[in-house]
C-alpha cells in the first residue's frame, strides 16, 4: 500500500471510514472489517464521536487492540451527541478528547479532527484549546472537516505563532460530487493542508450495484430510500454509467476508477473508505492502483464534468 503524508503523519492512500460501526453493522463485524484493513496494509483509520451513537469509537479501539501503534488513528468531534455534547467551545473540546479517548481505549489521537464549523465559537479559541491538546501529548495533529476555502483561511490567519494548525481538511468529493474544485483545493495547494475525501463512492452510487432504470438491490446504503427520491438521482446514475463503461473498457471497474480519480488529485492525501464487510474492504484497498494519464482525467472530466465556478 503506497502512503502519503497529512502534516507529519504518514497514511495509507486507501483509509478506513468507519462510520458504520455500531450503526449498519454489530461489534463482531466491525471488528473483522478493521482486522482485514489492517491485513491489506490499511494504516489511516478515521471515526468520529457521533458514529453508532459513539459505539464505533468503542468498537474499533477494541478491535485495534495490541496492534493500535500500528495505525494512524483519526476521530472527529463537534458535532451534537446530545444537547450538551456539542460545538468547539474550549471547554468542549478537552471534554470531547478525554471521551473519545477513553472509548478508543488510548492514550493519544494521532488526528483530531473539528467535525464542522461553530459559528457561536471564534476559531481562534478553538485552536487554542487544541493546541494545549497537542501540547499535553494527547493529540498528533489537527485537522478540520466541512470547511469551505474561506473558513480556511480565517483559521490559518486564527493560528497563534508556533501552535498547532490544521494540516488537513476532510470534505465530500467524488466523481459525483466535485465541490471542493470551487476553492477548496486550491487552498489546499496554496496553504500545504491535506485533502481528505469522504463518500468518494457517493453514498454506493459508484460501486456500480446501483443501475440507471433499476430499483435498487436490498441491503444497500440507498435500498431505504422511497422511490421518488431514488428516480431523482437519475442524472448521476447516467453519469456512474458512462464512467462504468469509460472503466470497463480500460480493463478496470467504476470503484477502481473512482478511488484512482481522486488519487490523481496531488492535494489528496488519503480516500477513506468505508465498509460493512472484508471483501469491500479488499476490494477497497486495491482500488487505487490505476494511475490515469492527462489524456484519460480530460475523458472522465466530458463525462462526469467538473464543478461549475
Amino acid at each position: 500500500m503506497r502512503t502519503r503524508q497529512i502534516g507529519s503523519l504518514e497514511v495509507s492512500v486507501i483509509g478506513l471510514g468507519c462510520n458504520n460501526f455500531g450503526g449498519r453493522i454489530d461489534e463482531d463485524r466491525s471488528t473483522e472489517v478493521v482486522h482485514a484493513a489492517l491485513d491489506q496494509g490499511i494504516t489511516f483509520f478515521d471515526t468520529a464521536d457521533i458514529y453508532g451513537g459513539t459505539k464505533s469509537e468503542e468498537f474499533l479501539g477494541r478491535a485495534l487492540g495490541t496492534r493500535r501503534d500500528q495505525v494512524v488513528l483519526a476521530t472527529k468531534f463537534g458535532m451534537q451527541v446530545d444537547p450538551q455534547r456539542k460545538g468547539a467551545k474550549p471547554d468542549y473540546v478537552r471534554r470531547a478528547l478525554q471521551d473519545s479517548l477513553r472509548r478508543l481505549g488510548t492514550d493519544r489521537i494521532d488526528l483530531y479532527i473539528l467535525h464542522a464549523p461553530d459559528p457561536d465559537t471564534a476559531i481562534a479559541d478553538t485552536l487554542a484549546a487544541l493546541d494545549d491538546c497537542v501540547r499535553a501529548g494527547q493529540v498528533g495533529q489537527i485537522g478540520c472537516s466541512n470547511f469551505s476555502a474561506e473558513q480556511l483561511r480565517q483559521a490559518e490567519a486564527a493560528v497563534a505563532d508556533g501552535a498547532a494548525r490544521f494540516v488537513c481538511v476532510q470534505n465530500e468529493y467524488s466523481l459525483l460530487q466535485r465541490a471542493p474544485e470551487r476553492g477548496v483545493l486550491a487552498e489546499c495547494r496554496r496553504s500545504g493542508v491535506a485533502f481528505v475525501p469522504y463518500f468518494p463512492l457517493a453514498s454506493g452510487l459508484l460501486t456500480g450495484k446501483y443501475k440507471q432504470g433499476e430499483p435498487p438491490p436490498p441491503g444497500g446504503r440507498l435500498s431505504a430510500m422511497p422511490a421518488e427520491n431514488f428516480a431523482a438521482l437519475d442524472d448521476k446514475l447516467a453519469a456512474a454509467g458512462r464512467l462504468a463503461a469509460f472503466a470497463q473498457d480500460h480493463g478496470h471497474s467504476l470503484l477502481e476508477l473512482a478511488m484512482s480519480w481522486l488519487l490523481a488529485h496531488g492535494e489528496v492525501a488519503s480516500v477513506i473508505a468505508g465498509a460493512t464487510t472484508a471483501a469491500q474492504v479488499e476490494a477497497n484497498a486495491a482500488a487505487g492502483d490505476w494511475e490515469l494519464d492527462e489524456a484519460q482525467m480530460k475523458e472522465v472530466d466530458a463525462l462526469a464534468p467538473p464543478a461549475g465556478p
